[in-house]
């Protein structure tokens, strides 16, 4: 089938467009390590306050020699992947029980806004006496942290569904289950990778929380043992590290989400 020139106009301009955002995306970055860089260099800033590229490149070299930096990113990776799946399923199955009962809906909406908005860390040395100082208390605060935006997303995503299509299939005696099969999960695909985006997010700062509390592994460890021994160094690399797993999982979902897109147009 030959593509309009139109078309091929447009497809052109978008991946110019996209070209230009990477460009403007890397540049930021490299615009900002080289300032930081610079003023770290001619001491226009405290570098035992705020590190600098090179110290950072050095830290993950030392830590690379003596294999520790794998050991330390695959604790936090695996602690982050099992919170988010046990969040993720506990979250979906909730909000599943949400839609097919509106009493119990109502019942507990107050408690999810009022459980979501607490300071969770505050809750820490609960934690702590309630599980253990093991990696259950890590999982159990990413847990606390991620699960209720969690449900609270999905479930709004349920209600606003198309009432119209529902009225359709209630009109035609469909059962509650053929409609949730039928009309509310596939409306929701898009809606339930967005909120996978989230709770990657919220569950990686909740393992991040629960190291810095009880971890002697992990890359809150690290930031713990950094600040505790006033190792600046050690500090940044870690929340460096961090930055680049958060992107990666994000860009993970954002891949997942546009093949969807590609195959639902």
């Amino acid at each position: 089938m030959l593509e309009s020139p139109e078309h091929i106009l447009y497809l052109k301009k978008k991946k110019y467009d996209k070209a230009l955002i990477l460009f403007f995306q890397i540049a930021i970055i490299f615009i900002f390590l080289i300032s930081w860089e610079l003023l770290s260099h001619f001491k226009i800033i405290n570098t035992f306050l705020s590190s600098s590229p090179s110290e950072v490149v050095k830290t993950i070299i030392s830590l690379l020699n003596d294999k520790s930096l794998f050991s330390h990113i695959t604790i936090t990776l695996y602690e982050t992947f099992i919170s988010f799946i046990i969040t993720s399923i506990i979250g979906f199955l909730i909000a599943i029980l949400m839609w097919f009962f509106p009493r119990f809906s109502k019942t507990i909406d107050p408690y999810l806004t009022i459980l979501n908005a607490l300071p969770k860390v505050a809750l820490g040395p609960l934690i702590i006496i309630w599980v253990g100082a093991s990696t259950n208390s890590i999982i159990f605060m990413a847990l606390l942290i991620s699960v209720f935006i969690t449900i609270i997303n999905i479930y709004n995503g349920f209600n606003s569904t198309n009432e119209n299509y529902i009225k359709l299939l209630k009109s035609l005696n469909a059962s509650k289950i053929c409609i949730f099969l039928k009309v509310v999960m596939p409306s929701n695909i898009k809606n339930l990778i967005s909120t996978m985006k989230i709770n990657i997010s919220m569950t990686l700062i909740g393992v991040i929380m629960g190291e810095l509390l009880v971890s002697k592994r992990g890359l809150g460890y690290l930031i713990m043992y950094g600040s505790q021994v006033f190792n600046i160094n050690l500090v940044i690399t870690s929340v460096f590290i961090l930055g680049i797993i958060a992107y990666l999982m994000y860009k993970l979902i954002t891949i997942i989400e546009n093949k969807y897109n590609k195959n639902n147009q």
